[in-house]
């Protein structure tokens, strides 16, 4: 069932499994079981330490249902369903941790996951075919190796119709915790962490952390930009953390990126990993899944207090935290995120088979969701503001071929209407004669482009109208020391080879303010 090319792979990473993990199977009947007891059984193979136990009384939920054990201990991760597509990686993680592979969250996140008092159930409903669920999947089941008291249950919500029915679930990921919602839509683990800390504030330590030493440069930001600069960094001998919210940023959603020059093909899940691997060949210390709470970019000693309770203490400082994707800011759209209001066409798309839905924008996201969308949705609906698409015509050429894709330009969105916590359809206005309609549906999706994460510096450095963090010819600041790029700066060309050389240069222009302790960028 696995293929071969597959199983190698996996044979050669369960080398490094040092105890003994047992698949422990649900009993009973199900029309796919013969195929989960395939999977895993194939999965079995890989190694003499994996085995698996069919057992009556494990208190699963279905006989799709499974849950490891390591070395005859509970781990508290389960999958209900057949973990395949973007979800097999969630499983030979979960594999491999509970056989000893380290976990991959901060020692600061693990610390305060192990003071969750209480029993903590979180099930994740996912999808096969979404990019952003397997981030949630594998954070949550570390949460339950590193505290007994938390469980982690992955389900398939095409396996369990009657489970996204009673919920009423229209998007993924969809997170509970004991039973009642704690997060939905697009989520990142910075997200779940966050709030993790709400429902559980006595998890966050007041106690000092043994923070690190000074820093030469910090950069804020895991994107491209981000990534690029942290590794000039190093390898200028200096010392650099990192602290990435998601690394690899807005690219963790790209499907595919041929753009990227001497690589004529990619993933945006490939690049990820890329640039994980190319950090990993320095001595760059990473805090990941974490956020900023408090930035100090005025002083000469910088000052970034993470939302951990970590503070670290900088030279310079390298602003990287790219962009997020732009809302319509009308009626019905912030109340229906994941109730048919969706900006991931890949991941939500899946829930929509069959129906009818809006993508708004008409650029190159806009009609790519489009093209996507009208291979699973009765029909789509391009709204786009202008009087013109301006997404790429090769891309225009083939959404017109599309019978069930409609394109309306010219049009303002007024309201995405609802009823019974549903959207039903979408208003807009033409706008040159300032007729109204209403076009009845059950998702849209906006990809109207994005905004600038420049938050965290409002009023301590120059920002435009537009929430662009404005820069000189060398990445520098309105502030010394404090440099930006990639996407959250006024640098034309929003592309990851762009923000690639973006990050160089912030990094080289910092190594220089550093040497001669002025800001040469000015």
């Amino acid at each position: 069932m696995i293929a071969n090319d597959v199983l190698e792979a996996l044979r050669d990473y369960a080398q490094s499994i040092e105890r003994d993990v047992t698949f422990v199977l649900a009993s009973g009947t199900h029309e796919k079981r013969d195929e989960l007891v395939n999977f895993l059984t194939d999965v079995c193979s890989v190694s003499d330490r994996l085995t698996l136990e069919e057992r009556s009384g494990a208190g699963l939920r279905s006989p799709l249902s499974f849950t490891l054990e390591s070395a005859g201990a509970p781990t508290g991760v389960i999958f209900s369903g057949i973990p395949g597509g973007h979800e097999f990686n969630s499983l030979a993680l979960a594999m491999l941790q509970s056989g000893g592979v380290a976990l991959n969250l901060d020692d600061s996140i693990q610390s305060m996951v192990q003071r969750v008092r209480g029993p903590t159930h979180f099930e994740v409903v996912v999808s096969l075919s979404c990019q952003n669920c397997p981030d949630v999947v594998q954070t949550l089941n570390q949460f339950a190796q590193i505290n007994p008291e938390i469980s982690a249950e992955m389900l398939d919500g095409g396996l369990f119709p009657d489970l996204i029915a009673e919920r009423d679930i229209q998007g993924v990921p969809s997170v509970y915790l004991n039973g009642e919602l704690f997060a939905n839509g697009k989520v990142d683990p910075a997200h779940l962490i966050d709030k993790l800390q709400e429902y559980y504030p006595e998890i966050t330590t007041t106690e000092p952390f043994e923070d690190l030493p000074e820093q030469d440069v910090t950069v804020i930001g895991g994107g491209p930009a981000g990534v690029s600069a942290a590794i000039y960094a190093a390898r200028k001998g200096l010392a650099v953390t990192l602290v990435a919210e998601t690394l690899g940023g807005q690219v963790k959603d790209t499907q595919g990126i041929e753009n990227l020059i001497s690589v004529s093909h990619t993933t945006g899940d490939t690049l990820v990993g890329a640039l994980r691997a190319h950090l990993g060949d320095y001595d760059i210390t990473l805090r990941e899944n974490v956020r900023v709470a408090v930035l100090d970019a005025t002083s000469l000693i910088k000052q970034v207090s993470l939302t951990t309770g970590e503070t670290i203490s900088t030279r310079t400082l390298i602003l990287a935290t790219g962009a997020r994707w732009r809302e319509l800011g009308v009626p019905g759209e912030e109340e229906n995120v994941g109730n048919g209001v969706a900006y991931c066409p890949h991941c939500d798309g899946p829930f929509f088979k069959g129906k009818d839905v809006a993508v708004v924008g008409g650029g190159n996201s806009g009609i790519e969701a489009a093209l996507d969308l009208a291979g699973i949705a009765k029909s789509v609906t391009v709204l786009e503001f202008l009087a013109d698409l301006k997404a790429d015509q090769v891309l225009v050429d083939q959404a017109e071929a599309r019978a069930n894709i409609s394109i309306l330009t010219n049009v303002a969105i007024k309201q995405i209407e609802a009823q019974a916590g549903k959207v039903t359809g979408i208003t807009w206005e033409k706008r040159d004669t300032g007729n109204v309609e209403t076009t009845p549906l059950a998702g849209v999706f906006v990809q109207i482009g994005l905004l600038p994460n420049s938050q965290m510096v409002a009023g301590q450095l120059e920002i435009t109208a537009h929430g662009e963090v404005v820069i000189d010819d060398k990445c520098g600041t309105s502030a010394p020391g404090v440099y930006a790029c990639g996407d959250v700066t006024t640098v034309p060309y929003k592309q990851i080879v762009v923000s690639i050389g973006e990050g160089a240069k912030a990094a080289l222009a910092a190594f220089e303010y550093l040497l001669v302790g002025t800001d040469v960028a000015t």
